[in-house]
């Protein structure tokens, strides 16, 4: 009995962080669409400054579960800015949460909320936040022929105009597997377990960081596609060094001196607590439930309606 109650606590560490990200889904919605209204004749710069700020406090909680909640010990290589500046993010895709470390990163230059990401075109079905993302700046692709340039190039165009601020977020790598290839999957997941890179927690992440100016980037096509690929063959090298590195000393780390950085709980927990607020009374009460319901329900639908006729 003793043990069955231990196992289902562990197990709830995991349910509880997702129940209440999706969970304050429709208030967050419900709050950023009131906005939305009252803004209207205001503007646009406006608007996206509160907008940023309501992004702000959802992301907090968002880290507040993957960081603060889980205790993760996070170590940085490299030089943050200490100033906001509009940048273009571009990192490796090992697993799905890596959006998070952005965030993180993010977080630590008072720049949550104007993280915006380039993102393919499949989480536009995300319930609610598939809608929001695409209104906070996001942009979906294709990778695929039918890969729409015009329409991304325009999208970034706007935001220029207006003049919203970009921490613009980049996956180039894209797809990391094809689930039409088992045996690659299962070939890399025995690697994986032999090397001991699998494990149900980890209680430490290693980003290693890079500013690159501006001035530095090739504006020629076929300069900067080869750029691209020089760095992603320094990435390359850094990971086969930090994973099997023939020197114990150097192994599971990066080039340079590792900072810890320890994320303060008054830069998440007031978020939560915020959201939370707005949530419960809600859920309370038999009218808030209708409009909870009818939120998650109408806005998903109007939502998935609305991103597939204007992305």
């Amino acid at each position: 009995m003793l043990l069955s109650l231990v196992v289902h606590t562990h197990s709830l560490r995991y349910w509880l962080p997702a129940a209440v990200m999706m969970g304050t889904a429709p208030v967050y919605l419900l709050t950023w669409a009131a906005w939305r209204l009252l803004s209207m004749l205001l503007p646009a710069r406006l608007y996206h400054i509160m907008d940023d700020r309501l992004y702000t406090i959802y992301q907090s909680v968002v880290l507040f579960f993957f960081e603060s909640y889980t205790g993760v010990e996070v170590v940085i290589y490299g030089n943050l800015p200490e100033k906001k500046e509009n940048i273009v993010y571009l990192s490796n895709h090992q697993c799905t949460v890596d959006w998070i470390i952005a965030d993180m990163l993010a977080i630590r230059q008072n720049a949550l909320g104007h993280v915006r990401y380039v993102l393919k075109d499949g989480l536009k079905w995300l319930p609610l936040y598939g809608w929001y993302f695409s209104q906070h700046g996001g942009i979906y692709v294709k990778r695929s022929a039918k890969f729409n340039e015009k329409a991304m190039a325009d999208k970034l165009k706007q935001q220029i105009i207006v003049g919203t601020p970009a921490y613009l977020v980049i996956f180039p790598e894209g797809t990391r597997y094809n689930p039409d290839n088992p045996e690659v999957i299962a070939a890399s997941q025995a690697y994986a377990r032999k090397e001991e890179f699998l494990c149900r927690e980890c209680p430490r992440i290693h980003i290693f960081f890079e500013r690159v100016d501006v001035k530095e980037v090739p504006e020629e096509a076929i300069f900067l596609k080869r750029w691209l690929h020089e760095r992603f063959e320094i990435k390359d090298k850094l990971l086969t060094e930090f994973y099997e590195s023939k020197d114990e000393q150097k192994r599971y780390k990066f080039p340079g001196e590792g900072h810890k950085s320890q994320l303060s709980l008054m830069r998440t927990l007031p978020s939560l607590m915020f959201l939370g607020g707005l949530t419960v009374p809600m859920l309370l009460t038999e009218s808030g439930r209708k409009i909870y319901m009818k939120t998650w329900i109408y806005g998903t639908l109007v939502g998935w309606l609305w991103v597939n006729i204007r992305p």
